[in-house]
């Protein structure tokens, strides 16, 4: 599983021109399942996105995570995040799940991090969204379940 987090002031998720979720201070996560992904890969990432040391402190140290300063959390599902760039100029997407099977993952991941009390928003699986969002720091991490 992979998934960039970042630290945002807001964010927010439309659908034809209609806004279908929004997050003001916490984390935007662009999630994506990949073939050989299981419950352990998205518990793992659900973890560490909770209790990430990404907020400031008084001291301006980075040594809050999102359950410490109550933050939201909004999750966008990105298959492209799967991308194999080594041949050519056309990403190849081989190591993405198939959404039929990725779809109900990707509940899942929302729901364990719903779970732990965070107010948690998303995205709609499959669908053309635009993504708004103003990044606070700029703050953007990485996250790759299999390189633990």
């Amino acid at each position: 599983m992979r998934a960039v987090i970042q630290r945002v002031d807001y964010a927010k998720v439309s659908i034809n021109n209609k806004t279908y979720s929004k997050i003001d201070k916490g984390i935007l996560v662009f999630v994506c399942i990949c073939n050989d992904d299981t419950e352990k890969d998205l518990e793992y990432i659900a973890r560490k996105i909770i209790n990430m040391r990404i907020f400031s402190d008084k001291d301006g140290k980075f040594s809050l995570s999102l359950k410490d300063i109550k933050g939201e959390c909004l999750i966008v599902s990105q298959f492209t995040l799967a991308a194999d760039t080594k041949k050519g100029n056309r990403p190849s997407y081989f190591y993405a799940m198939e959404p039929k099977k990725a779809e109900p993952m990707v509940e899942e991941f929302i729901n364990i991090i719903k779970n732990e009390k965070i107010n948690t928003k998303s995205g709609l699986f499959g669908a053309d969204m635009k993504i708004e969002l103003t990044n606070s720091g700029p703050v953007t991490i990485n996250i790759d379940s299999k390189t633990k």
